[in-house]
């Protein structure tokens, strides 16, 4: 099944990009409509985020977002198989002088979870050398397939995260920066319960004590995918389908691991607000609950 899905992905990378854009959106509506469980993640994680909103506004956002789901997919489709030109075209960088001027000194990357973040993390390849945490895929053919793709323009030194931090440290110590995802909910062990959104969220801590414990700077990375105009094009000056800004994590670390770990999810609340239909809702990211606390999928 994972040879004929990489198949089908490599047929949507030879249609042209507005077609793909197309296509991808209407599978995404259609993956909404037969995924009950994805479907219920997201709309309990809008649910419990923007409990302000109207359940027919929530709806909406959810169907959005399976929306943006399907464009990040054909934009995927392009930085896995096109060539430099074309990922350079289609992903547009900002604050490429940010990562320049901290050269020779231990950086760290860290680049919430919205849906352009593959793309993103393949055109900065382009850009420089890194090393990047992941985690491994059950199908052992898509693995090694998104290991290909995310390693071939450039040096990018992948390390899985059954194998733990210290192989991505070597890498930084190296002069290496390195590209960091923790606002996912990897369960109960090395984890805070800090608010995400005003509810505890199960969150590692790893920004801050690889920060701490390397005096590694901190840049964020945030994707956003470009908006459509009335033909389904892309409405970006550049015509990129995506913006990758970099900018400074000012201050940070700070006082402590755990008002590290409050301000990293309080910036990513801030991008959210901005774009809140591109964050990856279908992930559990309230699966990990506090003692006594009744589960959020139900």
């Amino acid at each position: 099944m994972a040879r004929l899905g990489i198949a089908i992905l490599w047929l949507l990378g030879r249609l042209p990009p507005r077609l793909r854009r197309r296509v991808c959106e209407r599978l995404a509506l259609v993956f909404m409509g037969l995924a009950r469980e994805r479907r219920t993640v997201v709309r309990a994680n809008l649910r419990l985020c923007f409990p302000g909103l109207s359940a027919v506004a929530r709806e909406a956002l959810a169907r959005e977002h399976f929306r943006a789901l399907g464009r990040s997919l054909a934009l995927n489709c392009t930085v896995w198989f096109g060539s430099a030109a074309d990922v350079r075209r289609a992903v547009r960088v900002e604050g490429l002088g940010h990562l320049a001027a901290t050269a020779g000194a231990p950086r760290i990357l860290f680049a919430p979870h919205f849906v352009g973040l593959e793309a993103a993390a393949i055109r900065l390849s382009l850009e420089h050398p890194a090393v990047a945490m992941y985690s491994t895929q059950k199908a052992r053919a898509f693995d090694r397939f998104l290991a290909a793709r995310r390693a071939r323009f450039g040096e990018v030194r992948l390390v899985a995260r059954e194998r733990g931090i210290r192989p991505a440290l070597r890498g930084l110590r190296r002069g290496l920066p390195l590209l960091l995802q923790p606002d996912m909910d990897f369960g109960p062990r090395d984890s805070l319960f800090v608010s995400f959104f005003g509810t505890p969220a199960a969150t590692v801590p790893v920004l801050s004590r690889i920060a701490r414990l390397t005096g590694a700077g901190v840049l964020t990375v945030v994707a956003e995918l470009a908006p459509r105009d009335e033909h389904g094009g892309v409405a970006e000056r550049s015509g990129a389908d995506c913006v990758v800004r970099i900018a400074p994590f000012t201050g940070f670390p700070d006082r402590s691991v755990e008002s590290d770990t409050r301000r990293m999810n309080e910036l990513i609340e801030e991008h959210v607000r901005r774009m809140p239909e591109q964050y990856y809702w279908i992930h559990k990211r309230f699966k990990t609950r506090p003692p006594g606390e009744p589960p959020v999928y139900v």
